[in-house]
């Protein structure tokens, strides 16, 4: 090999996606949602919809980690739309801004029961 030849790439795993133990597994997982919000204390904030709002509403975030939180709300907000959080520490205000990457109502019961959304957020 010399310096000018890319290096030699191995070759690629093979994976039989008709093999019926892999089919098995995978039928297992179907129903499956994933959700850890109980994993992170949850702390009531202020949202401020789009560039120009003035007026905030209750949220609560209940995960958040490097640049991505995830707030829930009792109202839907469009995925691309621009967010303002407002955490209170103390007389300290933080302020940081999210676009929705994704939203969905609520999949526990407790959601559904209380009108609650979901809200993926890309924190910039």
């Amino acid at each position: 090999m010399n310096r000018h030849s890319p290096p030699a790439q191995k070759p690629a795993n093979r994976v039989d996606w008709n093999d019926p133990h892999l089919e098995s597994l995978l039928r297992k997982t179907e129903t499956w949602k994933l959700d850890n919000r109980g994993a992170y204390p949850a702390q009531e904030v202020q949202i401020h919809i789009g560039w120009g709002a003035a007026a905030g509403k209750p949220a609560l975030l209940v995960w958040e980690r490097d640049h991505a939180m995830v707030l829930e709300t009792c109202f839907p907000i469009m995925q691309g739309e621009h967010v303002r959080v407002d955490s209170y520490l103390g007389e300290d205000v933080r302020v940081v801004w999210g676009v929705v990457v994704e939203g969905r109502e609520g999949h526990r019961a407790e959601d559904q029961a209380n009108g609650v959304h979901v809200h993926w957020l890309h924190v910039r």
